[in-house]
């Protein structure tokens, strides 16, 4: 493949529509998943926008290949971030990497940073709307705010196996991101 790839998507999160993201304003190829709409509140202006935009053909909706979700599910358990996203979101991360393996120049939009993070972990990139985005790639840590205890960030309990005390996460490492992600 000689001819450099110029076929952009940008890949809505559910956060994206809250924020009042409107799908008729950019002339990019506009994606999301199906349960981003149901995340959506009924009879509100952010669902009518996601269902007005997918009924007229702007806003394509997609269902990822299983082997991208596991993917972004095994991303995220590795740096901490699984807890803290929906399924919504775990399917939005994981069609952006599936279009980016069929040749698209992805981005997500979300507010999320949890999202925001595991993008990073999965080389995607991502453009906040409302919140100025991460600075910061981070790997978090679970631990018990009593004892002191770690544990894994896929530690599968929410409370210390010592002391019984709900488990409370912090970052274990964390890394500047230099070019912050924006569309191209």
């Amino acid at each position: 493949m000689g001819s450099r790839n110029t076929r952009k998507a940008i890949v809505l999160d559910t956060s994206a529509f809250i924020a009042g993201f409107n799908p008729s304003t950019l002339n990019e190829k506009l994606f999301s998943v199906p349960e981003v709409g149901e995340e959506l509140a009924a009879g509100t202006l952010s669902k009518l926008r996601f269902s007005s935009a997918a009924d007229g053909g702007t806003l394509k909706i997609l269902e990822p290949e299983p082997r991208y979700v596991e993917m972004v599910k095994q991303a995220s358990k590795e740096i901490g971030d699984l807890l803290s996203l929906s399924e919504a979101d775990m399917r939005v991360l994981a069609l952006a990497m599936q279009l980016k393996h069929e040749g698209w120049t992805p981005t997500v939009v979300t507010d999320d940073y949890s999202m925001q993070n595991v993008a990073e972990k999965i080389g995607v990139h991502f453009t906040p709307l409302v919140t100025f985005g991460i600075r910061y790639y981070l790997h978090w840590t679970l631990y018990c705010p009593a004892c002191r205890r770690e544990y894994p960030p896929d530690y599968k309990h929410q409370k210390c196996e010592i002391c019984g005390t709900r488990l409370k996460r912090k970052p274990r490492t964390k890394t500047l991101i230099k070019n912050h992600h924006k569309p191209e």
